[in-house]
């Protein structure tokens, strides 16, 4: 299968955006990449922005997981929201400003995002958002798997090491235990997962994540 790369700047730290519209939704949708890009570009910029993260304990797993996942990265930004959990189309506004002020600091390299087709209509409405928001970036939208039938098929994917899998789903494990009781939340779903986007893509270590690009330049 043929390789592409991201033409990230050389000349300064790249900067990513990442934005999850729950405390474990971008560690789900994306951690392993977000490894990936920090191992092949240490010390880039990233901001870490998660809305409902309103309940101490939830915040307190959000900043934990982050912590370990943003290993090796440059200057992060690690900002927690307190929207209501299911309601976000309702708090459209307040969510249009913080979008808004995002906008207002430096353009990011990449932005990875939720899927416009989740059926979660939290996670729909940040894809909506970031897309209203941040119209001249390169935009990647990570899946969550779930009970709702809504897993697609990516037409992009990043291969992971077995030990970038496996760090995945050892902190998703570790750093979030309010949601260990949840009958999906377990390491054969994450493993799973990624061993499936890795047959599609056959990536050398048989592991990957999908995302959706709606939109690339080559």
């Amino acid at each position: 299968m043929l390789s592409l790369s991201l033409d990230l700047p050389r000349d300064r730290a790249p900067r990513l955006l990442v934005l999850g519209a729950h405390s474990d939704d971008i560690e789900i949708g994306c951690g392993g990449t977000v490894r990936f890009l920090l191992e092949r570009h240490p010390g880039a910029e990233v901001r870490w922005v998660v809305f409902a993260a309103g309940d101490p304990e939830r915040a307190a797993e959000a900043r934990g997981a982050a912590a370990r996942f943003l290993k090796g990265a440059g200057a992060t930004d690690v900002v927690l929201h307190g929207f209501r959990d299911g309601f976000f189309p309702a708090e459209f506004a307040d969510l249009k400003a913080v979008f808004e002020a995002l906008k207002s600091g430096p353009a990011p390299d990449l932005v990875l995002t939720h899927r416009r087709d989740d059926h979660h209509q939290d996670h729909r409405q940040v894809s909506k958002l970031t897309w209203n928001t941040f119209r001249d970036a390169a935009v990647l939208e990570y899946e969550i798997p779930k009970y709702d039938p809504d897993l697609g098929n990516p037409n992009l994917f990043v291969p992971l090491t077995r030990e970038q899998a496996e760090e995945k789903v050892a902190i998703l494990m570790a750093e979030f235990p309010t949601q260990r009781r949840r009958a999906w939340f377990t390491p054969d779903t994450f493993m799973g997962l990624m061993r499936l986007r890795g047959m599609q893509c056959n990536a050398p270590s048989r592991f990957a994540e999908g995302f959706f690009a709606p939109k690339l330049r080559l």
